[in-house]
């Protein structure tokens, strides 16, 4: 079985991880691993190896990159994962489907966690003076959405969604900072940009994204992982961003609990004063 970071993963969750990676024969057996999860199970190896079009010696490859002994082992998993009922339901209305995707999101994305990596990086955003957030389209939505958290816990925190304002900042940080990147993918230019010059300038760049092996990963000191599944026609689903607005609101909260008394106070000081704006 997989061992290290991804350690316990479910089969769907670790598939997506590794999806970057896998070369052309890999997304055919991903790509019918994926439309046909309740046949799967029920396959032999070389029936399996028909049905994708790829070979035995390439299946096997490829079941051996995601951490599996081989079919069998990916199997049991699958089935376990498949049990549990985590697959989504192919019948139902959109509603249905909608809802199942954020409720699965925000499950598989919370046993992505390691609390270890979690303590650690709240410890980097509690001791260092200045916050950056980046982060760009819906990514820079969430940024926006942790400005605020932070604030109202009374952290001071930037978040620049501009990539050229991006290039900037990182250009003036030093090891006093610490830049909070948010990519689904890891892999937009932009990001990884102003991240490398951030990283450069000594910088502590902690990464929420749903890909481990990524450009953007390979200048992480700390990485917090998403599991929202999207494809290139969803970029920017409400999924996707149930998964990153998830990773803030712990990091956040882990960040309110190491000094409650001093939250709680900005935090009312912040409701009476917005009161004022109420009718």
């Amino acid at each position: 079985m997989q061992t290290g970071p991804l350690k316990g993963m479910k089969p769907s969750v670790l598939m997506e991880q590794y999806k970057p990676q896998f070369t052309k024969s890999e997304h055919k057996i991903y790509t019918y691993l994926t439309a046909n999860e309740t046949q799967v199970i029920y396959l032999s190896l070389t029936e399996l190896c028909e049905a994708s079009g790829a070979a035995e010696a390439t299946v096997l490859r490829f079941f051996r990159k995601l951490g599996y002994k081989g079919f069998q082992d990916f199997k049991y998993s699958y089935a376990q994962e498949l049990s549990a009922g985590t697959a989504v339901p192919e019948q139902g209305t959109y509603l249905d489907k909608i809802r199942t995707n954020m409720v699965r999101a925000v499950e598989d994305s919370a046993g992505l966690v390691d609390e270890k990596e979690l303590q650690r990086t709240i410890e980097v955003m509690k001791q260092k003076d200045n916050i950056v957030i980046f982060g760009v389209g819906s990514s820079g939505i969430a940024g926006l959405d942790m400005q605020s958290r932070l604030m109202r816990i009374g952290r001071q925190a930037t978040a620049v969604i501009d990539p050229h304002f991006q290039v900037m900042l990182a250009s003036s940080l030093n090891e006093n900072s610490v830049v909070i990147a948010i990519s689904i993918s890891g892999g937009t230019k932009d990001i990884v940009d102003s991240v490398k010059i951030a990283k450069e300038k000594g910088a502590a760049i902690v990464v929420l994204t749903n890909y481990l092996k990524s450009p953007l990963s390979q200048y992480a000191d700390h990485i917090l992982l998403g599991a929202a599944k999207e494809n290139p026609l969803d970029s920017g689903s409400l999924v996707s961003k149930i998964a990153q607005l998830f990773l803030i609101d712990v990091l956040c909260t882990g960040l309110a609990v190491k000094d409650v008394g001093k939250a709680e106070e900005i935090q009312t000081e912040i409701s009476t004063n917005i009161s004022n704006k109420l009718y």
